[in-house]
C-alpha cells in the first residue's frame, strides 16, 4: 500500500509498527526508490504514534494474517484485541481522520473500530468489497475473454466466503449483460471462484496471503478520500435500513470523498441477492456479538 501510494506522489506517508526497525527499514527502502519512481513524497517509519499526528487517513492493516485452512472468523478474537489497541491510539493522535479498515475479519473489525474510536460511522469504512469486486471483475474478464476495463460488476455483502454477494443481475461487459456472454453454469462457476478468491491464493502461496490486489484496492479508496474524487465504490459501511439491514457493516455502493462516506446507494437487486445481503447482515451481527469486549 505504501509503495503504491508513494508512487502516486500526492501524500506523505507514515508507516507504524510495534517491531523496532521494521517500519523504518520499509520506509527507507520505499524512499530510496524515489529517484526512479520520480516522487518527492516523504515516507517515514516509526514506532511512535506521535509521528502520525493529524493524519487525514489511517489505514488499519494490523492483525494476524490468514494461514492455509484458516477462515477469517478464526482471526476474530486475536485481531479484535489488536485493532482495538491500534484504533484507540490512532483516534487519539488523529481525531479528524477517516479510518480505512483492512484487518480481518473485516466486517466485524469495522464495528470494533467504530466503537473504539468514537468516530461517526461515515469516517469508519472497510475495504472488503473493493478487493472482492476486483477479483470478480478479473474472473469475468478471464471467462469472457474481454478486457477487464470493460467489466462492470460488484461484490456486495460480507467479506467472507459464506457472506459475500457477487451481483449477477447488473453485471455487464461493455454494457452487455453477463448472462448474454456466459452460460449459466459458467456464471455460477465465476461467482464461486470469486467467493474463494482469497483462499485460492492462500492455497497457492502456502506461506502467506494476497498482497498486490488488496493494496491496489485499498489505495483506490484513499485516492477518493484525499483527492475528493467522489467515486462510487463498493465498500463496507454501516447500513441504516438499506435492503432491510440495520446497524451492521455490510458491503454496499458508496460515494467516497472528503470526510469518508458521503452517501450510501440502495441499488436495485434481484430477490435472491437481497436475501443474500440480509443473510450477510445477520452473519455480521452474530460475529460482532461473539467479539470479545476487551
Amino acid at each position: 500500500m505504501a509503495q503504491i501510494l508513494a508512487a502516486r506522489g500526492y501524500a506523505d506517508i507514515v508507516l507504524l509498527d510495534i517491531i523496532e526497525g521494521f517500519p523504518q527499514g520499509k520506509a527507507l527502502d520505499i524512499s530510496e526508490s524515489a529517484p526512479w519512481v520520480r516522487t518527492s513524497v516523504k515516507v517515514h517509519g516509526t514506532n511512535d504514534w506521535a509521528d502520525t499526528a493529524n493524519s487525514d487517513v489511517v489505514v488499519v492493516t494490523s492483525g494476524v494474517p490468514r494461514k492455509p485452512g484458516m477462515t477469517r472468523e478464526d482471526l476474530l478474537s486475536v485481531n479484535a484485541k489488536i485493532v482495538r489497541d491500534v484504533v484507540g491510539k490512532a483516534a487519539q493522535a488523529s481525531p479528524n481522520a477517516t479510518l480505512v479498515i483492512f484487518a480481518n475479519p473485516m466486517d466485524a473489525m469495522c464495528h470494533v473500530a467504530l466503537t473504539t474510536s468514537g468516530f461517526p460511522a461515515a469516517r469508519v469504512v472497510g475495504q472488503g468489497g473493493m478487493l472482492d469486486t476486483s477479483r470478480y471483475r478479473t474472473f469475468i474478464a478471464m471467462e469472457t475473454g474481454a478486457s477487464v476495463k470493460d467489466v462492470s460488476a460488484w461484490v456486495l455483502g460480507g467479506h467472507t466466503e459464506a457472506t459475500m454477494v457477487p451481483i449477477v443481475s447488473n453485471a455487464t461487459v461493455g454494457g452487455v449483460p453477463l448472462g448474454q456472454l456466459l452460460a449459466a453454469d459458467r456464471v455460477k462457476a465465476t461467482v464461486e471462484r470469486t467467493k474463494r478468491g482469497g483462499a485460492e491464493i492462500v492455497e497457492l502461496l502456502k506461506t502467506g496471503s494476497a498482497f498486490v490486489a488488496p493494496a491496489a484496492a485499498t489505495i483506490e479508496m484513499v485516492d477518493s478520500i484525499l483527492l475528493e474524487e467522489q467515486r462510487i465504490l463498493p465498500c463496507c459501511v454501516k447500513l441504516d435500513g438499506q435492503w432491510g439491514i440495520k446497524d451492521a457493516y455490510v458491503g454496499a455502493p458508496v460515494l467516497l470523498g472528503a470526510g469518508g462516506i458521503q452517501k450510501i446507494f440502495e441499488i436495485p437487486l434481484a430477490d435472491d441477492e437481497v436475501a443474500e445481503m440480509r443473510k450477510a447482515g445477520d452473519a455480521v451481527k452474530e460475529l460482532v456479538a461473539a467479539t470479545p469486549a476487551s
